[in-house]
């Protein structure tokens, strides 16, 4: 039987007057919690209250930062140089931890957000500049990665900077055969039904497995699984994908 799994997911992506997703009713249903860092999300104001409401509910919090791009929400990749990615990934991942300090909480992981996350499980030297950022603020931060087929070559890198990775599935996206999610823009990527999210999260949960767009199984060694804040139908099923862990966790014990 697997280990249970750690569910988590982005909070803090509103800003100024902007309000986005429904935090207060997440929050108590997650055991992670992915606080935007201010470069594709969110303000400083945004960010405490972010950080006081995971730490009122005793849930782990992890920096998530993307590349400075608000208008496409970190979702467009950047023509930015690895010396810029790495100070990025210090920059945000310090004000996050800064912010946990004042409201008496602890910064857990580091989890990249959309086209940088998407960039550096496609492109090594990326991953290897978030790495050096992680590792340069704390490198006993676990980052969180895709879990694909060749993460081990990920294990390896992110050993050299003494780092842990935690590969993460998604329960409301689809995956190419590799192994990626499939690009947003095409049709079907993102799962918009509360039973075929549910299902499958609950075979990554009960398997470590997911069938790909394409109908293969995939093998999934993961420790955490993701459910996108933005998706209001994934929303609707968090709290069922949580009871479905917890009643795996009992059986465990």
């Amino acid at each position: 039987m697997h280990s249970p799994l750690l569910l988590n997911a982005d909070l803090g992506e509103g800003f100024g007057p902007w309000r986005m997703g429904n935090d207060e009713v997440i929050m108590p249903l997650i055991h992670c919690a992915n606080i935007a860092t201010g470069f594709h999300a969110s303000d400083p104001v945004t960010m405490q209250r972010t950080v006081r409401l995971a730490v009122k509910h005793d849930v782990m919090i992890g920096a998530h930062p993307g590349y400075p791009d608000k208008e496409g929400f970190g979702r467009r990749s950047m023509a930015c140089s690895l010396e810029e990615i790495t100070a990025m990934v210090i920059y945000q991942v310090s004000a996050l931890q800064g912010m946990c300090r004042a409201e008496g909480g602890v910064l857990g992981y580091v989890k990249p957000h959309g086209a940088l996350y998407n960039d550096m499980m496609e492109k090594l030297p990326v991953f290897e500049a978030v790495l050096r950022g992680v590792a340069a603020v704390d490198p006993s931060l676990p980052l969180v990665v895709l879990a694909t087929n060749n993460f081990e070559l990920y294990n390896n890198e992110a050993a050299l900077q003494q780092v842990t990775l935690w590969p993460e599935a998604f329960a409301d996206r689809a995956y190419t055969k590799e192994g990626l999610l499939m690009a947003r823009h095409v049709k079907g990527s993102v799962h918009q039904t509360k039973a075929a999210i549910l299902a499958q999260a609950r075979m990554i949960a009960e398997h470590r497995q997911v069938r790909c767009h394409q109908g293969t199984l995939l093998d999934l060694p993961v420790v955490t699984l993701c459910v996108h804040g933005d998706n209001p139908e994934s929303v609707a099923t968090v709290a069922d994908i949580r009871n479905m862990l917890d009643e795996l966790e009992q059986g465990h014990a």
